[in-house]
């Protein structure tokens, strides 16, 4: 597995971005959580992107209670996988919970064609991509817009004018197997490097 790397490692002309958890004091007044810094640690995925793993969740609702451990101070169930996801990152996906996740793609990248199972909201943060459908359809994305992923086969391009980085964040959300026509497809990640099968 590829280890992490804070994003100043790259020059990727991006500004930084920090992930701000919220939790309760003991009185129950709404407070910034201290537990995760919030400074983006990125993973290289090869060459041609790098994944900064925003937060997760394994379960649908969400549970907010703490965990049942040993610890002295115990965390919230969220907050304490998530902790644990950082140190050993999921797939794409986790089926019964979401995943949000920045993607910097490098100047003029492809990534490969690949298939979730989930159902995604992908939004254009910096620079262009292309999406690229297995049909061959392809739709230009620019700043702001959205691109909602419904477990189809799908590919990412960076057609950033002058050569740039571009970033998008997802959400993903675990979903049901796809069956579409009485053919069942599953996850597919093409040859993604560093990225292990989904939970």
């Amino acid at each position: 597995m590829t280890t992490s790397q804070p994003q100043q490692q790259r020059q990727k002309g991006l500004p930084d971005v920090q992930r701000i958890i919220t939790d309760h004091d003991s009185d129950g007044k709404a407070v910034v959580s201290t537990d995760i810094p919030s400074q983006a640690v990125w993973q290289p995925i090869g060459p041609a992107a790098d994944f900064f793993l925003g937060y997760t969740t394994r379960t649908f609702p969400v549970v907010f209670k703490d965990a049942q451990d040993s610890g002295i101070a115990p965390l919230p169930q969220d907050i304490k996988t998530y902790k644990e996801d950082m140190v050993t990152p999921p797939g794409l996906t986790i089926s019964t919970g979401t995943v949000l996740r920045y993607v910097d793609m490098a100047p003029n990248a492809l990534s490969p064609m690949h298939r979730t199972v989930s159902l995604d909201y992908g939004i254009v943060l910096e620079g262009e991509i292309e999406l690229v459908l297995d049909s061959g359809e392809t739709r230009l994305m620019k700043r702001g817009d959205v691109c909602i992923q419904r477990a189809t086969n799908h590919a990412w391009r960076n057609v950033t004018a002058n050569g740039g980085w571009a970033r998008m964040v997802y959400v993903l959300i675990g979903a049901e197997k796809v069956d579409v026509g009485g053919k069942s497809f599953e996850e597919d990640l093409g040859d993604m490097p560093g990225v292990r099968a989904s939970d």
